[in-house]
């Protein structure tokens, strides 16, 4: 699953001020909203439904909040990159300072958890993570999620197509 098909360029928010988990979720909720336009209201409320199950936060400064709705036809997905980490209630009990929030139709079982699977992998390797954390822009935090092996491809083919020179 190419998380291309997961997330629009214009989901990513960069530097997202928030003082607590629900400001976060309320912020996040809100761009989810425009983005598909369903209520906000019924995006936070479902978010939060699952919070209460436990904590989204799953360590090393990472959340993945997520919900199913019945009104959402496709998987939508949101980043944020906080400009200052908050308490998210995590299994680390580290504040979190990097969110992708998902939604899933209802019925979307086993692509859900593909989708979820797909994005806890990319955010839990420290060297993707580091880069997210390091970038300012939402286009450079984009790139690096649709794509987050662009430069080390870019290294590898330029350190083998200069050895290739040298033989």
């Amino acid at each position: 699953m190419d998380l291309s098909d997961l997330i629009a360029e214009d989901a990513v928010m960069p530097a997202l001020k928030a003082q607590s988990k629900k400001q976060v979720l309320q912020e996040m909720c809100g761009k989810a909203s425009r983005l598909t336009g369903l209520s906000e209201r019924e995006i936070f409320d479902t978010i939060l439904q699952r919070e209460k199950l436990g904590s989204t936060g799953v360590g090393n400064g990472v959340a993945i909040p997520h919900g199913k709705l019945r009104s959402i036809d496709r998987i939508v997905g949101v980043f944020a990159r906080l400009a200052k980490p908050v308490d998210f209630d995590a299994l680390d009990d580290q504040p979190v300072d990097l969110v992708f929030l998902l939604l899933a139709p209802e019925g979307a079982g086993a692509d859900h958890l593909k989708a979820l699977a797909r994005i806890a992998r990319l955010l839990r390797d420290g060297q993707v993570a580091e880069k997210l954390r390091a970038s300012e822009s939402a286009d450079a935090l984009y790139a690096l999620l649709i794509n987050p092996s662009d430069q080390s491809h870019a290294c590898l083919l330029y350190t083998s197509d200069a050895a290739d020179e040298h033989r």
